[in-house]
């Protein structure tokens, strides 16, 4: 059951969550570029590559719930040692617990029970966005948002995306924040967040808004074996809020709650397999029954729930509602969210640009042209890239006469000697957005970024030999580990992979080799991700304009390609 359904909105069956998911049914506007016949910018600055739509009302998709509740498991007799956590994100008042999230249109939503509100677009583009109840003591729950360059912003409920009262820097150590409800048993909401090393550390709440979290305490090392992480409310009958984490295998453990600060979680117990089948596993926190429950989303936007069945365990899966595809970010989700780069861009032979943006199921929207027919004629050497700011918008970077330009900003640098240029995003760890290009000689440099779009560092050396790739592509994480990776292809047709290190010194570990096989694809590309998980995907059209997806899932590999359908060698540049 479930699909999409007109705007008037079903009887709400009680004791459920809502979710209505909001999205544009074609792509994104594009911002219009222009080249004058010396490769010049006419307007250098003037636009951005990706515009922020605003979703007509005849295109916001809802997704249709299930007729019977299935979180209303209840606490076991006599197990509860404390008072169960609240629901956490209920924005409305109604004791029903509502849904945060960002569509591909850039907008912030929430579901409530009379449909869906849009809360506009933000001025920064969180990479996640966390519920984790009423943390400062004030009327309602709050929100937590994480940029890109490490700022954890917190804001009132109500105020969301608009006004930050409480921001913290220094973030980028870690690769995933997410929200525990209250674990340490004095009634206030506590979050954690794991560093790439595999560190698992609790921020306890304090009630207060000025300050809201204590000193970090480490739960524990060894968690970076686990792709996805989600507090998932009390599991097991007992009152305490629990912790679900799954590995790359697909397999899904649960970690009871103690509540006890100082060793907050036992030992893991394993409940389930085959959950990689999911690109996200959520976690709401509690019901309002007082219980726990978890969410599946598949590829294609199927959303299943599983409850609890009050001994640690879940209960068979029930299909909640379908179209949850398009969701770019959702308060809950357990994986390390990848804001990337989200857009792909084709030139055709005479110049002119067209550019495609994923709609999070392992396909695109239909593309729009990106300036007038033939305003790329001649340039060869361009690049579309991860947003160089937290303002999330994909950056469009092109070598003309020498001088290198950001076509949101405007001139960045003359004397651009390169060959080839790739924005990839952070690979220096500073959370802000880099360069890397390529000179004749075969040796790659490294550009680490300011912030700004326009401001970069001086060069600093990665290495030579890199001149025996015909490419090189990145566009964010690709290892599961919240890095920025490349992928390069030899001459002969082999793929290798480089995996980030976040270290400027020495961003990239030692090639791996993925496959031989790619010496038959004309071109390969990434979008950023395109099948909803999080990670880059690659992309290769072979020599009868196939275009294939290869899924990454978090290993350092990719899935084997799924064709995406013909015509791409209309294009003699993707990227």
């Amino acid at each position: 059951m479930g699909g999409l359904v007109s705007e008037s909105k079903p009887a709400r069956p009680n004791g459920r969550r809502r979710l209505v998911a909001a999205c544009t049914a074609g792509i994104l506007s594009l911002g219009a570029f222009a080249l004058s016949s010396g490769a010049q910018a006419a307007e250098p600055g003037a636009h951005h590559v990706a515009d922020r739509s605003t979703v007509s009302a005849a295109h916001v998709p809802h997704i249709s719930a299930p007729t019977a509740s299935v979180n209303k498991s209840k606490l076991a007799a006599g197990a509860a040692v404390q008072t169960p956590a609240p629901v956490r994100y209920d924005i409305d008042g109604d004791g029903a617990g509502d849904q945060l999230y960002r569509g591909v249109d850039f907008n912030w939503y929430n579901s409530l029970a009379d449909g869906n509100h849009s809360l506009g677009d933000s001025t920064e583009q969180y990479v996640d966005v966390i519920t984790p109840g009423n943390i400062d003591g004030a009327t309602g729950p709050d929100v937590l948002g994480l940029t890109a360059s490490g700022k954890l912003e917190m804001f009132s409920g109500s105020n969301f995306p608009a006004s930050s009262s409480w921001t913290s820097t220094g973030w980028t150590i870690y690769n995933k924040v997410f929200a525990l409800d209250d674990v340490t048993g004095d009634g206030i909401p506590d979050i954690a967040a794991r560093t790439f090393d595999g560190h698992l550390y609790l921020f306890p709440g304090t009630g207060s808004g000025s300050a809201p979290f204590k000193t970090r305490l480490l739960i524990g090392s060894g968690w970076a074996v686990y792709d996805q992480l989600a507090g998932a409310g009390d599991l097991d009958g007992d009152g305490i809020s629990d912790l679900v984490a799954r590995d790359t295998a697909g397999n899904l453990y649960f970690y009871k709650a103690t509540g006890v600060a100082a060793a907050p979680y036992k030992g893991k117990a394993l409940i389930g397999t085959g959950w990689n089948t999911y690109n996200q596993i959520i976690g709401l926190g509690n019901g309002e029954s007082g219980a726990g429950f978890v969410t599946g989303r598949t590829v294609s936007g199927d959303l299943y729930q599983y409850a609890a069945n009050g001994a640690g365990g879940l209960k068979p899966r029930y299909l909640w509602s379908t179209g949850a595809g398009e969701i770019d970010v959702m308060a809950g989700m357990g994986g390390i969210q990848n804001w990337g780069k989200k857009w792909l861009a084709g030139v055709t032979s005479s110049g002119s640009m067209y550019g495609y943006v994923p709609t999070n199921t392992g396909t695109f929207y239909g593309r729009d042209p990106v300036g007038d027919p033939g305003d790329f004629a001649g340039v060869s050497n361009m690049a579309a890239g991860v947003s160089s700011t937290d303002e999330g918008y994909p950056e469009l970077f092109i070598s003309a006469g020498g001088t290198l330009y950001n076509y949101a900003r405007g001139a960045i640098t003359s004397g651009w000697s390169y060959n080839l240029t790739v924005a990839p995003g952070d690979v220096s760890g500073d959370g802000k957005s880099d360069l890397l290009a390529r000179n004749s000689s075969g040796q790659l440099y490294l550009f680490r970024g300011t912030g700004t779009g326009t401001g970069y560092s001086a060069r600093t050396l990665i290495g030579g030999g890199w001149g025996v790739y015909n490419a090189i592509i990145g566009a964010g994480d690709m290892t599961g580990d919240g890095r920025t990776d490349i992928l390069a292809r030899d001459t002969g047709g082999t793929l290798y992979i480089y995996k980030g290190t976040g270290n400027a010194s020495a961003p990239f570990a030692g090639r791996v080799k993925l496959s031989s096989g790619f010496g038959g694809y004309k071109k390969i590309a990434t979008a950023g991700d395109i099948d909803g998980n999080g990670l880059a995907d690659l992309l290769a059209v072979n020599s009868a304009g196939t275009m294939y997806r290869f899924s990454a899932h978090g290993t350092g590999q990719f899935s084997a390609g799924v064709a995406l359908g013909g015509g791409w060698n209309t294009y003699s540049k993707l990227f």
